[in-house]
């Protein structure tokens, strides 16, 4: 038997009659019954485009969080840690710039950016390797994780509050300054059309070649509709102007990390042996490891990949803030499992998507920003969310066939 044999079960998750994934087209039309409702309970404040650019903003880290936790999952693992994780090294990345290293030097913020990434790197393999190689169940070794690096973010500071970061850091939080402007946006849109438009030329042509039923039509047609959505939201992000000007802000830095992040994990979880090796070691770890997958190093490398992503959105975090504070990160474990669970990502193991983390991610901070605006208050936004969560695991449960 080869590896061959183990397809990635999310590479075959049921479509409907033009090729669209039925899972992702179901959160999409949740995601737009909620912003259209929110839309006309909060007065017409939810669709606007401040408003849109804020929620774009605050949702980029819980995205990130996703896309990590999606691969954790998948391979029928939990992070619980990565709130306190991202708190952790958002507090060292602080430490660094602010009070160790001179603040004037132009090499300043890129270094501390790669030392957080380093250490977020470090701790991951930290978990990876108590789970993978030393038997411990992965809910155990977070949840201590989730105390230890907790914990660490006060030591590094005593609980201080460390601030202001360097201007150029503080574009990665999409402040002010902190998005592309007008005209780079677009050119952006066009570029990325672009080179999708190559790559859904390239998937079909091979398609064609190896003889699977691959149709002009439902291309042009997805090509499309990601057309519209990108533009959309391009001119939406255009359309929000800086303070006391008509200068438009265009796409937030954030959201071009998050952009980047995702384009990676599509990338690794669909086109490599890695991302293959994922899948088939959450279907039937037993299966996997007889057909000589390295089961116990690809588990360590998911968990160092879910600290590398910790340290990105520590980074965007720090950055939004303008501060380091060792309570950053408080409960962001939850909205990153929530993100993925609800983007489709399955508890038993072996199934989830980058993409339907992302939309997770947005249908939560939605929830949160909606509820907000029509006056909700903290309380009633967490029992909103519990009630989508526990929904979304009952809907996925039917959905799989699982008893």
């Amino acid at each position: 038997m080869t590896t061959e044999t183990l397809e990635p079960p999310s590479l075959a998750e049921p479509t409907n009659n033009r090729g669209f994934n039925v899972r992702t087209l179901s959160l999409v039309g949740l995601l737009v019954v909620i912003a259209v409702t929110f839309h006309f309970l909060s007065g017409g404040l939810f669709l606007s485009a401040r408003n849109l650019y804020n929620l774009v903003v605050q949702t980029s880290v819980v995205a990130i969080l996703a896309c990590g936790m999606t691969l954790v999952i998948v391979t029928r693992n939990i992070d619980l840690s990565v709130g306190s994780v991202l708190g952790c090294v958002g507090m060292v990345i602080a430490m660094l710039q602010i009070e160790i290293f001179p603040q004037d030097a132009a090499w300043n913020w890129p270094l501390t950016v790669a030392i957080g990434i380093g250490l977020g790197a470090l701790i991951g393999a930290w978990h990876g390797v108590w789970i993978a190689y030393f038997g411990v169940p992965s809910f155990v070794v977070t949840l201590g994780g989730l105390l230890i690096f907790r914990g660490a973010a006060f030591e590094v500071a005593q609980g201080k509050t460390l601030a202001p970061f360097d201007p150029v850091y503080r574009l990665f939080g999409g402040g002010i300054d902190g998005a592309l402007g007008v005209g780079p946006s677009w050119a952006l849109f066009a570029i990325i059309m672009v080179l999708y438009g190559l790559g859904e030329i390239l998937v079909h042509r091979r398609q064609m070649r190896l003889g699977f039923d691959s149709t002009v039509r439902t291309k042009l047609l997805r090509f499309f509709a990601v057309f519209v959505v990108a533009a959309a939201f391009v001119a939406t992000m255009n359309s929000y102007m800086k303070p006391r000007s008509d200068i438009g802000r265009g796409i937030p830095v954030p959201a071009l990390v998050l952009l980047s992040v995702v384009l990676f994990m599509e990338f690794v979880t669909r086109f490599t042996t890695f991302g293959r090796y994922i899948f088939a070691i959450g279907g039937n770890i037993e299966a996997a490891r007889l057909n000589g997958i390295p089961t116990r190093r690809t588990v360590l490398k998911v968990f160092i990949a879910m600290g590398v992503l910790c340290a990105i959105a520590a980074v965007v975090t720090t950055a939004r803030l303008n501060a380091g504070t060792s309570s950053t990160g408080e409960l962001l474990e939850l909205s990153a499992i929530a993100a993925a669970v609800i983007g489709g990502a399955s508890l038993s193991g072996g199934r989830g998507t980058i993409a339907g983390a992302v939309v997770g991610a947005l249908i939560i901070q939605s929830l949160e920003s909606g509820m907000v605006l029509i006056g909700a208050s903290s309380s009633q936004r967490m029992v909103a969310i519990g009630l989508v969560l526990m929904v979304a695991v009952l809907a996925d449960k039917y959905l799989s066939g699982e008893e």
